[in-house]
């Protein structure tokens, strides 16, 4: 790291022990790690958005706030004599290079497999460990998915993944017709898990596949609001047929 680096990060730890200070800011003085969290999430969903829409300059103010989350987290763990920014790098940095001798010690022959590597390094009892529950469940299914799949207990090709969800439907159909509510859910719950399978074979992200069309379909509604409005009326005095003709048309538009 040159000096101007060095000096920046610097001129940070500084700024957030300002911050944190007695004579600081009210509101980041009484902020702890859990009252951070929401504001956090907040910032990481705003950095893929920026990527999404490929806005550059707004992607390098997101990740400068991403940054500025995690230098605070630091300083409230180094008040209380817990770790500090600086001891999160140096760990960093001993992580990575532990986990990727292939490039760090390249005078030996190494069959090199990463997950094998964090389960040793990291001393998990099983491959699943290390994936937060608090992920998104799309994402986390993927991640529990990809895990499996390193140790050869998946399928290799797509053939038997969509035979799985046709199987996992008909279960959700025979649920629906029994009524049971605690069934229904984990017919459901079965047929997304297989849905996510089918989405990495297919190398496709979910939880993306899922966001766009979140994107697509809020569009689209939004130009039926607009078009009833154009027409001085509400969509409640539309009926569902009257709708979705505008929706029809302005699919085939897009």
């Amino acid at each position: 790291m040159g000096v101007l680096e060095d000096s920046e990060l610097s001129s940070l730890i500084q700024i957030i022990k300002k911050l944190r200070s007695p004579q600081g800011c009210p509101w980041d003085k009484k902020q702890n790690h859990e009252s951070l969290i929401p504001y956090f999430l907040e910032e990481v969903y705003e950095v893929i958005e920026s990527i999404d829409e490929r806005n550059w300059e707004s992607l390098e103010e997101e990740l400068g706030d991403v940054l500025l989350h995690i230098a605070i987290q630091a300083r409230i763990a180094e008040e209380a004599s817990k770790f500090n920014l600086m001891s999160i790098i140096r760990k960093l940095n001993q992580k990575i290079i532990s986990r990727h001798p292939n490039v760090f010690n390249k005078n030996q022959k190494i069959d090199f497999n990463w997950e094998e590597q964090k389960h040793i390094t990291g001393k998990r009892k099983s491959r699943l460990d290390g994936v937060p529950k608090k992920l998104s469940a799309l994402i986390r299914a993927h991640r529990l998915q990809q895990k499996a799949s390193e140790t050869g207990f998946d399928w290799t090709n797509v053939e038997p993944v969509i035979n799985k969800v046709y199987e996992e439907i008909k279960e959700l159909e025979a649920a629906i017709k029994s009524g049971s509510q605690k069934k229904i859910e984990e017919e459901f719950g079965d047929t997304l898990f297989s849905m996510v399978n089918l989405s990495r074979h297919l190398e496709l992200s979910s939880e993306n596949a899922l966001r766009k069309s979140n994107d697509k379909f809020t569009s689209r509604f939004k130009k039926i609001e607009k078009e009833i409005a154009s027409k001085g009326k509400k969509l409640e005095e539309f009926t569902l047929k009257e709708m979705d003709k505008i929706w029809e048309r302005i699919k085939k538009d897009n």
